[in-house]
This record gives C-alpha cells, structure tokens and sequence, in this order.
C-alpha cells in the first residue's frame, strides 16, 4: 500500500480504539461491510437502473443492486426503494425534485433547532431552489404539532418536513400526517439520524405516513456511507429514480450499494433489535446521570441528547468540544433551543450513543462516561486522570478492526 496513507489509517485506526465515540451521526461498519466496500464492485460503470442500465456487463450488479432495492423495502415496510443515492444531501435533493419539480414553499425546522442543513439552511441548495418556512420548538424543546399546524396553514406550503440532526425526542409521523392532509402538501421525513432506530423497532416509521422517507445508511443503521429514498408511490419512484438519475448523479457506487444490502440484512435481526434499543437505554442513563449530577440537559428518547455546556460549566460548545479531544472523547458543538451564540461556538454539545453501543458500552459504562465529561468540563480532574478513566472505561470494548 501507498505508505503514506497505510501509516495514516494506521494512525486513525488507534485514534478511534483508544477513544469514547459519542458524536451522534457516526458508528463503525462492521467487517463485511468494509470488505464489500473494498471489493472489485468498485470497477463497474452502471448508469441507469437494473435491467435498463447504459453500459453492458451489467447483469451481476443487477442483482446485487435488485436485493439492495428488495431487502431495504422488506427493512422498513414500504414498496418502492432508490438505494442509488451518494449521500443524505443527494437523496433529499432528488426528493425536492420529485415532489417539487418547479420549486415550491417548505416548511421545516428552525434550523438553530435541530434541523439539518438541506432543510433550508442559507448556505445550502435548498434555499436557493426552494423557498423555506420553519416551526420553531417550544419552550422545553419539543415539537409543538398545534403551532406547526398553526403556521402550516397561514403558510400553506407545499411540502412538510420532519426528521432531524439534533432532535432528541420521538416524532409522531401520524399527527405530521394529519396536517399535511388538512393542508393539502406532500409531508417528507428526513430519518437519516434515527434509521437504525426505525429498522430495529424503537421509534415509529415514517413509511405509513409520509409521500418520501429519505435517510443515509451509515449512522445508526452502521452500514456504508451513502443515502437511501422510500415511498409508497408507484408514481413518485419513477420520479425519484429520474431525479437521482440522470439528474443529479451519473454512475451509481455498485460496491456501496453491495454494501447496503449487507446493512440492510444485518439490521433486519433480532441482534439488531437488541442493538437499538440498547442505544436508547445506554443515551437514556447517561442523560439521566448528568442530570442528577446537575448538568443542564435535554431529555431523551432516541439516541442522543444536548448538554448545554454554556450554563453549565460556563465553557462554549467549541471550547468543551476541543477540550474533550484532549483526553480522546470525541463529540460536537452544536446550537441548542433559543441559543444565544453563534454556530461557530454555540452553547452546547450534541452527545449520542450509537457508536459507543456498537462497541460494546453498557448503561454503567454511559453513567461513568457522564460523570467523567462533568468531572473534566467542571475542572475536577485533570487531563492525565481523565485519560485514564476514558482508558478503564473501554478496556473490554472490541477492537474497531474486530467489529
């Protein structure tokens, strides 16, 4: 291998076994999803869709792409599946363009609140191609579904979003349901953060209720990096499918695809069952232990929470971010509801347990992991004791490689 960047992964690979992983989107592919990644699926051209695809020698990734479609479908209950889509952003991209081909209004999350970027952020295609209006959270952070009616129906978009990046309570897809029909828009729900939680049983599915489910496939799902569309609309998948090709991609990635089937297999298990509601249990007691300790914190019913750092322990979100990497926990700054900075510092911390989970942390690793953030941000143990609680607390963890 090229040496340079052999010593580099060499490099990342300590970096993410010696540490605590709590940054929300990410987790660890297993070993047959990297190696299906890494497989000769690379080398294939395949513009198109299987069976009509505009290069020959297609038909082995037909099949494989045929099965990526048929299991992602059998996963979440729905018929029809893109699996082509390069990431989270390019599926939602292709879903403003299959609901939305001339543009239109929709209605999101405050971004500040949890949305995501592609939800209307000013620095994101989605505001120049679409015009955006937002429902804020209420006062104790939750979705407030009469306001979201209220604003809906001033509004009258033609598109309501749900599904967030830093949400940390469950959404009720039905009541979204509901007012989407009383408004007479499309309602699409954006469930990158919370696949995994979805396929494995512990939140709702959006599949019933909503025109178009977009999500990635590398968070909680922990299959390869890339994106995924859903519907039940035998006339929305012909436009999905034309809106990702040729649109907005070219040649599909037949390896991540390959990959995906395996994920979605993996996640369509009993194991995997366990595996996501041991992410709600673990994200549960830590929140709880900060909470008890006297950190201000979000509740929780997913996989993550929001510490506000600010009030707390006096310290931005940035700042609390770099000093965690300094005893090798790794999170993110992130806004919390009614923050009064900026989102270069923000005022608190995005802490979710995916990751950790996949590794093998218990509730009493994730209370101990509460108590050693609140005990370092509050300056009641140094770096080098820090470093050693983080040390104990994953040495019965399995190995990044051995996942």
């Amino acid at each position: 291998m090229d040496k340079e960047i052999e010593l580099l992964i060499k490099e990342e690979t300590i970096r993410q076994n010696i540490g605590i992983e709590l940054i929300a989107s990410e987790n660890y592919a297993d070993k047959e999803v990297r190696q299906v990644c890494s497989s000769i699926l690379t080398n294939k051209y395949a513009e198109g869709y299987p069976g009509h695809r505009y290069y020959g020698g297609c038909e082995v990734v037909d099949k494989i792409e045929s099965i990526a479609i048929e299991r992602a479908c059998q996963l979440f209950g729905c018929k029809f599946a893109n699996v082509q889509p390069h990431s989270g952003s390019q599926a939602n991209a292709a879903a403003y363009r299959a609901l939305l081909p001339e543009g239109g209004k929709i209605l999101s999350l405050v971004l500040n609140d949890g949305g995501h970027l592609t939800h209307g952020s000013p620095v994101s295609f989605s505001s120049h191609f679409y015009s955006f209006v937002f429902y804020p959270l209420n006062k104790e952070g939750h979705l407030d579904y009469a306001e979201i009616r209220r604003i809906a129906l001033e509004e009258k978009p033609n598109l309501i979003m749900a599904g967030y990046s830093a949400y940390p309570y469950e959404i009720d897809f039905k009541k979204f349901r509901e007012i989407a029909d009383e408004v007479g828009s499309f309602f699409l729900v954006d469930m990158a953060h919370i696949a995994g939680l979805v396929a494995g049983g512990a939140h709702m599915n959006p599949c019933p209720y909503a025109d178009v489910v977009t999500s990635t496939t590398h968070k909680t799902l922990r299959g390869p990096r890339g994106g995924l569309i859903l519907t039940n609309s035998e006339e929305l998948i012909k436009r999905i499918n034309s809106a990702i090709f040729p649109f907005y991609q070219g040649g599909p990635l037949e390896h991540i695809i390959a990959a995906k089937a395996v994920c979605f297999k993996e996640a369509n298990t009993e194991l995997f069952k366990k595996y996501a509601q041991d992410i709600i249990n673990n994200t549960k007691a830590c929140q709880e232990e900060f909470k008890r300790l006297g950190a201000i914190v979000s509740g929780t019913d997913n996989h993550l929470f929001l510490l506000n750092v600010l009030d707390t322990y006096g310290i931005n979100g940035l700042d609390a971010q770099k000093k965690l990497e300094t005893i090798n926990v790794t999170t993110n700054k992130n806004m919390i509801p009614n923050d009064t900075l900026k989102p270069n510092k923000t005022s608190g911390l995005r802490i979710g347990f995916a990751a950790t989970t996949t590794r093998g942390c218990t509730k009493e690793h994730a209370q101990e992991i509460a108590h050693l953030i609140h005990e370092f941000l509050s300056n009641q143990i140094d770096e080098s004791k820090a470093k050693e609680r983080v040390a104990k607390i994953i040495k019965d963890w399995k190995l990044i490689e051995n996942i």
